[in-house]
């Protein structure tokens, strides 16, 4: 079931189905029919690796659990019911949206993500909602302000003593630089559109009026690939012995020694150590910014850094490849993303409102929405003392949409004063506004959001796609319950079905052969002598490997490094080329790196103990709880497969 619900729960697809006239029934399970194209479209949808008869045979099973599920009235259980209304509307947001607009708006996106831009502002605050007056003083301000900076006055100095930005008293408006969806987009589209050494026409934006001056455009930095020797912070030591630790290697590596050997050796970042110290490829913004700075700042493949601090402890990094941003393609869906979260996207819900009302007979009446500029007072609104009853003579039908077939949707001005009353104005009470303005703003805001709700109402209606969606999101939600009670928290808390589940197959579950062992990795042949020495006295004078450790490295931190553990074969290449034998000690050299390697203990194969193995038993536990409910289900619910029907599928 698990995999069937991950299926499921991808991101919308593609695929447009139509309903066909003509839709036979592939199969019922306990007397639910599912057509042929429903089960197509979940078939191609999902670019399944399996024949159709495989697929089939897990999609049999997914509907036997769902069929179950609706038996025992999980359907009309209120938390199934508020999941699937919240997976509807996040199912619904690719579908209320101006596709040709948004795609437009991803590949500006994306060509700005090549350019970096560097820019100062000037900043006059004015609330979005200000009265007209207060907008036309704000925007003669900002004006001035750049009128007075063409005839040679001084942008920063401006910025200072002027700009209402509480940071540009010390930065003079310099914002640095920055890239696509880093500042609000009437702003990032200012920058952009200007070139460097100009200033901008003013540009409104939800904070005021700005102008902009373009210091500087670059080529963005793109993807960089290092890898990195790491020495935590010892705070005991007060960063003290981690310093001379990273100097010894910075020094080694000055001397020609290999890096990805002494990241292996000596790097206590262990996921990259064993691959020679590389790190995943990132760009701006990825990495800590002490680091990235110092990445991005070595000219040459190759070319190493010296020590550097970061909040982890102190890095030397190695570039490997620079590379440019990444193509088109590979960015496109997280582009997507963020535009849809942008404020860049009221572009594409514009063209769309426009859109909805055109398929759907929008009607308005402008007369009745004026008649409120009279019957709403200035002071009522503000105070938030507005009274819808004082306006309830007046009911005239205000707008509507009207879908060719037959549904409909009117708005009142019955409905218009009630929606003022319940939605407060939220502004400040001294401002000065308009009511006409607001009066249209909140007009033109309801014919949008009720032509939204409108279309979204009818979109299983109206859209095949969204109707098969829906459809396979609220089955797969409906048996997420029910699988958890009968397989995955059943395996969890049934603990002794669990421990005899592991009783009749732990010869499943078996060790190698180990060895318990300790691995002394020495600096070189003579720290290996010294190490030799101390191990032949370990025992009599009751040296612990803390002691030896202290004794060896007196001068360098690189000296001796102790580890100890069980290892099978091919956990550690050094224990690997030791004797195995109990008590038995050998010297190993291998990439001149000289190792000791004690073994304590050869270990016989032997089955894994189950706390050892918890998470594996379980979900294997869980395979069978499944296996065995669906044995139950088949039995109780008549499946029956249409063979002709079947051939059909494409």
């Amino acid at each position: 079931m698990k995999r069937f619900l991950s299926v499921a729960l991808l991101a919308v697809s593609a695929l447009t189905i139509n309903a066909q006239e003509n839709d036979p029934v592939l199969l019922t399970v306990g007397g639910n029919e599912v057509k042929l194209s429903e089960f197509n479209a979940i078939y191609n949808k999902n670019n399944s690796k399996e024949s159709v008869k495989d697929y089939l045979d897990l999609y049999i099973k997914f509907k036997l659990k769902v069929k179950e599920a609706e038996d025992l009235g999980y359907d009309t259980v209120p938390k199934f019911i508020n999941e699937l209304k919240g997976y509807r509307k996040q199912l619904a947001e690719p579908f209320l949206t101006d596709k040709e607009v948004t795609e437009t708006l991803i590949k500006e996106a994306y060509d700005r993500m090549k350019t970096d831009v560097r820019a100062s502002h000037i900043l006059v605050q004015v609330k979005e909602n200000a009265a007209p007056l207060d907008t036309l003083k704000a925007y003669k301000k900002i004006m001035e302000l750049r009128k007075s900076i063409l005839n040679g006055a001084s942008f920063e100095v401006k910025a200072k003593t002027a700009s209402e930005d509480p940071s540009a008293k010390k930065n003079g408006g310099d914002l640095g630089y920055f890239s696509a969806f880093h500042m609000v987009y009437p702003f990032e589209s200012a920058a952009y559109n200007t070139k460097v050494g100009e200033v901008s026409l003013p540009v409104r934006t939800k904070f005021g009026y700005h102008i902009l001056k373009v210091t500087d455009k670059r080529a963005a930095r793109g993807n960089i690939e290092v890898a990195h020797i790491m020495v935590k912070h010892d705070k005991k030591a007060k960063d003290q012995s981690n310093r001379t630790k990273i100097d010894e290697i910075y020094q080694k590596l000055k001397n020609g020694e290999d890096f990805a050997s002494l990241a292996k050796k000596f790097s206590d970042d262990s996921g990259s150590a064993k691959k020679g110290g590389d790190l995943p490829a990132f760009n701006a913004g990825k990495m800590v910014a002490s680091f990235e700075e110092a990445a991005f700042a070595i000219k040459t493949d190759g070319e190493i850094s010296a020590p550097i601090k970061t909040d982890f402890g102190w890095h030397i990094i190695k570039r490997k490849t620079l590379k440019e941003l990444a193509s088109f393609d590979d960015l496109y869906k997280s582009i997507k993303v963020k535009v849809a979260k942008d404020s860049r996207s009221n572009r594409s819900k514009v063209a769309l409102y426009n859109k909805i009302k055109e398929e759907n007979g929008f009607k308005e009446f402008l007369k009745e929405r004026n008649d409120f500029y009279k019957l709403v007072k200035v002071e009522d609104y503000k105070t938030k003392k507005f009274d819808a009853s004082t306006t309830k003579k007046y009911d005239k039908l205000m707008f509507g949409y009207y879908a060719k077939d037959g549904d409909k949707f009117e708005f009142t001005q019955l409905d218009f004063a009630n929606y003022i009353q319940k939605n407060n104005y939220r502004g400040d009470e001294k401002a000065n506004i308009s009511i006409e303005a607001e009066i249209n703003r909140i007009y033109k805001n309801l014919t949008n959001i009720k032509g939204l709700e409108f279309k979204d109402s009818r979109l299983s209606k109206t859209n095949e796609e969204f109707r098969l969606l829906m459809q396979e999101y609220r089955d797969g939600i409906l048996l997420f319950d029910l699988t958890d009670e009968k397989v995955w928290s059943k395996a969890v808390k049934d603990s002794a079905g669990l421990y005899n589940f592991y009783e009749k197959n732990k010869g499943n579950y078996m060790w190698n052969e180990r060895a318990e062992a300790t691995v002394y990795v020495c600096n070189d042949e003579l720290i290996a002598g010294k190490v030799e020495k101390l191990l032949k006295k370990k025992a009599k004078k009751g040296y612990t490997n803390e002691d030896i450790l202290k004794m060896i490295n007196v001068d360098s931190q690189l000296d001796l490094k102790i580890e100890e553990g069980k290892y099978s074969k091919k956990d550690n290449d050094y224990v690997d080329l030791a004797i195995w034998q109990k008590e038995k000690t050998t010297k190993v050299s291998k990439e001149k790196v000289v190792t000791i390697v004690v073994i304590k203990d050869v270990l016989a194969p032997s089955p894994k103990p189950l706390d050892e193995i918890k998470g594996l038993i379980t979900s294997d536990y869980q395979n069978y709880l499944e296996k065995e409910w669906i044995k139950e289900l088949k039995a109780k619910y008549k499946v029956v497969v249409n063979e002709e029907v079947l051939k059909l599928v494409k």
